[in-house]
């Protein structure tokens, strides 16, 4: 595969990009990164999208920018609920650096998010019509819900022990009776973090088999079938 990092010349705050290394047009990815910020262990998950066949575009949130007050504008926006929040124009604009490269097919993009991320994922993707799967890691709701029937379909996984996972039980339910897709799993030993294997909190059992639903669910959802449709 081939990496980088992107400059913030090219993006607002940055990235790190991570493409396969065979001939594209590819689907494209969207790595939205916890509070910690674009550490190696997101660096590694843009990583195991390229190897997967995915373009994936790892963003920084954080850069060039005070990082007590960017939390506290994304917290007040996780708080309040707003789809239009703080930082969601950083990441439409980096859907639309990887939408204007050759090697990514513009029909097939998703994003994954994790913590503030997965709440930053869901809130997002009601508003942006260009996303067609996303997965959010133990990630909180927009209010109200009602505007979940905006989504497109959903892979979303949750650590049992943890606030989280009422959230990932309502959003399974909004999500059923709008007839949206989606592949929502509580993992009853895990906690917050679980994903992170850097993190204490992770699980191996739970972060395996989270990571072989996305990868199912974004085959079926942007896979070589959908560049056809």
């Amino acid at each position: 595969m081939a990496t980088r990092d992107i400059d913030r010349s090219e993006l607002t705050g940055g990235g790190y990009l991570a493409t396969p290394d065979r001939p594209g047009p590819h689907p494209a990815v969207v790595v939205i990164h916890e509070a910690y910020g674009l550490t190696d262990n997101i660096k590694d998950i843009a990583r195991r999208f390229a190897a997967a066949g995915y373009a994936a575009l790892a963003v920084d949130l954080f850069t060039d920018r005070n990082r007590a007050v960017c939390m506290t504008r994304y917290m007040a926006g996780m708080l309040i609920g707003s789809v239009n929040r703080y930082g969601i124009n950083d990441l439409k604009a980096a859907l639309t650096y990887l939408a204007k490269s050759r090697d990514v097919d513009a029909r097939r993009m998703g994003a994954i998010g994790f913590c503030m991320g997965g709440g930053f994922a869901i809130a997002w993707a009601c508003t942006d019509s260009r996303l067609k799967a996303i997965a959010p890691f133990y990630g909180v709701n927009p209010r109200p819900l009602e505007v979940v029937k905006r989504l497109c379909p959903v892979v979303g996984s949750y650590p049992g022990k943890d606030f989280t996972a009422n959230a990932g039980r309502k959003l399974d339910e909004a999500l059923d009776r709008s007839g949206i897709a989606r592949d929502i799993k509580i993992y009853p030993g895990a906690q917050h973090s679980f994903f992170n294997n850097t993190s204490k909190a992770f699980d191996k059992a739970a972060a395996e088999d989270s990571w072989a639903r996305v990868m199912r669910f974004f085959g079926e959802q942007l896979g070589e079938e959908k560049s056809r449709a």
